[in-house]
């Protein structure tokens, strides 16, 4: 059932995700205000990787995909549709009608696939949130409509001398119909209120407790009417019957109110739930460097968010579903709160980042599967799970992974569709992460991976280009001179096409990296065909990960071990 998709979810949906299948939904879709988000690395400066500023920057202008779906959802009728006419007369074509044009179809196919007991939590940006709030009222029913949730952030996002600066995102919670699974959240009592309503402390074990009053206040109740406690003269009406009254004595939680004959109960704090949470979240902190669970994904959401919303909405084996996963935050936590998931986007580095984050924090592996032609009523067709019957602590050794090429001939569809996402891909099968660089360079570098050095562990870098078009042994000789240049330690040449005598020659003629700490040699640059590392093959590498040493690439997720049922904890490294 756990699956990861590759693609466009207005594509994705209709395809795999059968009707009223799903019983959460949790989007963060990606929103220009005031800078490029889902864009995953950026430099000191601020600018963005050429690569990701053609794959991001245009998302919401106006054009003709623009144009296609705000065609497509006003001929399907309906209130989406009429709602974006008048959107439409009222913004003109400009970027936010290019946002809500795509994301109309986006909420309609998210619907179809929503069970009737089902929730949704849109996450946005206060600049969009008003049309988004009209938009989810056409598709799910402003009757469905249950909350909009401003979330705090614990530093304002940005300053501003035109205007206060912003501190909060909001949340739209909606359900798709009236009877909708909800587990009512709870969070700490606050100290003061512990101090003013929980003063009392037993000695023998140390917990706080209150005295509730047990009178009751309806005074023509003759069948709670008697003489308590036994033979101290007092007679009231009472909440509870005698035979409860006397139990609860006999136990120690019925006592004397001090010197007073009146009994009162002792009710405990750890018994306690704590605050019913309300629509102002100002208790979950931003994610910042010091965390441990922060990969440096720049909109990644703390787990702590994404468990109050799955564990509100959804019981344990229910299905979560993100169609914008990112870096996988709402994957990652419904895995740990035991809910089954399904995840959707339309990059190759978030794929990779997810798969590599599932791998780190759960020990589980994916198991590619080749997409399927689009069927031609393009009706939803959801593919089996895998064989596999293996467990990890409770959970599926293995999910899988559709649209990603799993053969040459997926590989060459991709070089041919899209150069950066092809690029994207064939770094994940090295395990390397892309360079950053500045729009419209070339510095001969599309990724690196680093590893630790010697007695000091110092790190190196291991340079990697990509190519997805003939190549000929001048490439190779300019990997080598780029080695040089970054003074790199190993060179990997990625290749569709297999590589002529020449380069083979090339390569082996830049010698051998010799590792002080492993005491063993690779070939300095060395040529991998993009045909032999989908038939497992790796490259010859110093040990990237060793004791007490985790590959440095990457930032590594946590380890989250199964601690009972129902409860996870982070098991740091």
């Amino acid at each position: 059932m756990n699956t990861l998709y590759y693609g466009d979810n207005r594509d994705i949906l209709p395809r795999y995700v059968k009707d009223e299948s799903v019983d959460l939904i949790y989007l963060d879709p990606p929103f220009k205000s005031n800078q490029d988000y889902n864009v995953l690395f950026a430099e000191q400066s601020g600018e963005k990787s050429a690569a990701q500023i053609m794959a991001f920057e245009d998302t919401w202008h106006w054009n003709a995909e623009s144009a296609k779906w705000f065609e497509h959802v006003v001929s399907q009728g309906g209130k989406a549709g009429d709602l974006l006419v008048a959107f439409h007369r009222f913004l003109g074509e400009n970027d936010m009608m290019a946002y809500l044009a795509n994301m109309a179809p986006c909420l309609v196919g998210l619907r179809r696939v929503l069970k009737p007991t089902g929730s949704i939590y849109l996450h946005c940006d206060p600049t969009a949130s008003h049309y988004l709030k009209l938009l989810m009222d056409a598709v799910f029913g402003a009757v469905n409509f249950r909350n909009e949730i401003s979330w705090r952030r614990s530093q304002p996002k940005s300053h501003n001398t035109l205007r206060m600066s912003r501190a909060h995102d909001i949340i739209l919670f909606y359900s798709k119909g009236s009877k909708a699974t909800y587990n009512q959240q709870y969070t700490a009592h606050d100290d003061s209120y512990v101090e003013k309503f929980y003063k009392h402390v037993e000695e023998e074990t140390g917990r706080r407790y209150r005295l509730d009053n047990l009178a009751n206040p309806n005074k023509n109740r003759p069948n709670l009417t008697y003489e308590f406690p036994p033979k101290s003269g007092v007679t009231r009406v009472w909440r509870w019957t005698k035979d409860r009254m006397t139990r609860e004595w006999k136990a120690g939680r019925v006592v004397l109110q001090g010197n007073a004959k009146v009994v009162a109960y002792k009710r405990y704090l750890d018994e306690m739930q704590g605050t019913p949470v309300t629509d102002y979240w100002d208790d979950i902190e931003h994610l910042h460097g010091s965390m441990h669970e922060n990969l440096g994904y720049p909109t990644q959401k703390p787990e702590a968010l994404l468990e109050r919303i799955i564990g509100a909405s959804t019981n344990e084996g229910d299905v979560v579903l993100d169609p914008f996963c990112g870096c996988g935050t709402a994957v990652a936590v419904a895995q740990k709160l035991n809910r089954k998931w399904l995840g959707i986007d339309i990059t190759h580095l978030a794929i990779t980042l997810i798969k590599k984050r599932l791998l780190d924090a759960y020990g589980i592996v994916a198991v590619h599967e080749k997409a399927p032609p689009i069927p031609p009523a393009r009706k939803a067709t959801h593919l089996s799970p895998p064989k596999s019957a293996d467990r990890f602590g409770g959970r599926s050794e293995t999910y899988r992974v559709v649209g990603e090429p799993v053969d040459l001939e997926g590989a060459v569809e991709l070089a041919e569709q899209d150069k950066y996402q092809f690029q994207w891909w064939a770094l994940g099968l090295v395990g390397a992460r892309p360079e950053e660089q500045k729009k419209g360079a070339d510095r001969g570098i599309d990724g690196r991976r680093t590893f630790f050095e010697g007695k000091d562990r110092h790190p190196e870098q291991i340079l990697i280009s990509v190519k997805g078009g003939k190549t000929s042994s001048p490439h190779v000789r300019d990997l080598v001179g780029t080695m040089e240049r970054e003074k790199a330690a190993i060179g990997l040449l990625i290749t569709l096409n297999e590589p002529t005598r020449e380069m083979i020659k090339e390569a082996a003629s830049a010698g051998f990296y010799h590792s002080e700490f492993s005491g063993t040699k690779h070939q300095k640059v060395q040529i991998l065909t993009i045909e032999k590392l989908l038939e497992g093959h790796k490259p010859d590498l110093p040990p990237i990960a060793t004791a007490g040493w985790s590959d440095p690439t990457f930032k590594k997720a946590p380890k989250v071990r199964k601690k009972s049922a129902g409860n996870s904890e982070l098991e740091l490294e």
